[in-house]
């Protein structure tokens, strides 16, 4: 993949908001990109259906959550932006939540953040945005942890391999973080995995990155658990994988492996559907 030039950024009020605007903006500065910051929440009408029932003053009071929600947004996208011209703030969607997707399309990357159910600012998104983005937009996107600061990524680098389309993709997205990586790893799971990893090694020897491949066996139990241990034991500080999803009654289902990440991540983590 060439190096992103268009970066897309989700915003909300919750206090990790500040961490995905610096990194947005870190990336901005090292790929000479710029980044548009595009705040998105489900509106407190639509979070409290029933409050017009209750009080006349019920919309009033649903306009004032949704401004101040806005606000906090807006405060923070200056605050951790820190003045740099390669940010853009835009207003919030009238298609908010389900219209991020969309935006999503006219950007080469997306930098999201894990949900934190414990997060009070957690209700203003469905619990599925993170993974219905994902899904839907087929776009590369940049997951952030929601504990712990975020170091610079890329130095040390782990890609969890599968010979699959999703992972294929992924990889190609992070070949701007591979080619400049201190380290490569590379692990693969299942029964000819020494052969795909070899495979593997020699496509990004071809773009100039020398990777130690990591056999992992059968990897029995949840594989993304495997991967956070091996993430841990190389020292990666980005872990890159396929994002495995698909629809079925209007949910979105995700793969084990991409389901526990999501839900465990330790590292940022670069996926692409």
């Amino acid at each position: 993949m060439p190096t992103p030039r268009t970066i897309l950024v989700h915003l909300d009020s919750s206090d990790r908001a500040a961490e995905r605007v610096k990194v947005a903006r870190q990336l901005a500065e090292a790929f000479d990109a710029e980044v548009t910051a595009l705040p998105c929440t489900t509106t407190a009408l639509m979070r409290y259906p029933y409050a017009l029932e209750g009080s006349a003053d019920a919309m009033a009071i649903m306009q004032s959550l949704d401004e101040e929600c806005r606000n906090k947004a807006h405060a923070t996208f200056t605050t951790a932006g820190a003045g740099s011209p390669r940010l853009r703030w835009v207003e919030p969607m009238d298609d908010a939540p389900w219209g991020f997707a969309r935006h999503a399309l006219y950007a080469d990357l997306l930098v999201l953040g894990q949900r934190n159910a414990d997060d009070p600012a957690a209700g203003e998104l469905p619990p599925d945005f993170l993974s219905s983005v994902l899904v839907e937009c087929g776009r590369p996107a940049l997951v952030l942890p929601y504990a712990g600061l975020v170091e610079p990524i890329g130095r040390t680098v782990l890609i969890g391999w599968k010979e699959s389309r999703e992972a294929a993709r992924a990889v190609s997205a992070a070949m701007p973080w591979l080619t400049r990586a201190e380290s490569v790893h590379a692990v693969c799971y299942g029964e000819g995995a020494e052969a795909a990893l070899r495979s593997l090694q020699a496509y990004l020897k071809a773009h100039g990155v020398n990777a130690t491949a990591h056999a992992g066996g059968h990897a029995d139990g949840d594989a993304g658990e495997h991967l956070l241990s091996m993430a841990a034991d190389t020292g990666a500080d980005l872990l890159v994988m396929g994002c495995f999803g698909h629809s079925r009654a209007r949910e979105w289902v995700l793969g084990g492996a991409t389901r526990s990440i999501l839900q465990s991540m330790t590292v940022p983590v670069l996926m692409s559907h």
